[in-house]
């Protein structure tokens, strides 16, 4: 079965009880046809969010569980996940709904058509219409101005978390926390191209926000010196030939 799979949608959840059946359901519908599996990986939420995953995987039977024992963070979720996941291309999304699923077709096709440039690594979602508040809205843009900035990364939403990777260059970039934010910089600076592709945004299910601005932005400047200095340090070889 492995071996026969197209794509793995990898999903990052935390206290997200309420969410994770109808985004399963949701998930199922989209890549109806396709082989596929689902990786949730609950990162040691405090509710009933395992509990239910493990209902769920008796009527999904391509949903996979794991189970974070100690609380890593999102960039660590989604990490575990794709280590664990089987197919060449993965997809991710957020956990509390605000991501459409149906988008995941189109990005898996802008990423794996056949006249896609073999550089290319990542198709990932912007959203044209958010429905956040305007303080959180004025948070994300104040932070995403000064990445593009910082990083020139050509970026215009990096916290849009529904994206198409190919697996095996995600496996060669650096980890560190927070780094799914920071994806497009580190693609492109492993010598990788990068795609955007308009996506549906949503009100978010049901619970709260793991985060805030304030923790954000508090968080976004260290990660930024961080990853300048990551980038900077690095020497791309632009590949490796057996003789």
């Amino acid at each position: 079965m492995a071996q026969s799979l197209e794509f793995s949608v990898v999903v990052p959840v935390h206290n997200e009880a309420g969410n994770v059946e109808t985004l399963i359901t949701e998930i199922a519908r989209a890549l109806d046809g396709r082989a596929f599996e689902m990786v949730f990986v609950d990162d040691a939420s405090t509710d009933d969010t395992r509990a239910k995953l493990a209902e769920l995987k008796g009527k999904f039977p391509m949903l996979r569980v794991l189970g974070h024992r100690k609380n890593a963070g999102q960039s660590r979720a989604i990490r575990s996940g794709i280590l664990a996941a089987r197919a060449p291309v993965i997809g991710t999304l957020d956990g509390d709904g605000q991501n459409d699923p149906a988008d995941l077709p189109d990005l898996y096709r802008q990423l794996t058509r056949a006249d896609a440039p073999d550089s290319l690594k990542m198709v990932m979602g912007r959203r044209a219409k958010r429905k956040d508040t305007a303080w959180k809205r004025f948070g994300s843009r104040f932070a995403n101005n000064i990445r593009k900035r910082m990083l020139n990364d050509d970026c215009d939403d990096s916290g849009c978390g529904i994206k198409a990777i190919k697996r095996e260059a995600y496996l060669q970039l650096p980890y560190f926390d927070h780094m799914h934010r920071y994806m497009p910089a580190l693609m492109r600076a492993e010598g990788f191209d990068v795609e955007y592709r308009d996506v549906n945004h949503r009100e978010r299910g049901t619970g709260t926000s793991n985060y805030t601005n304030f923790g954000r932005l508090n968080d976004a400047f260290s990660d930024l010196r961080g990853v300048t200095w990551l980038i900077r340090r690095r020497r791309n070889p632009g590949g490796a030939d057996e003789i």
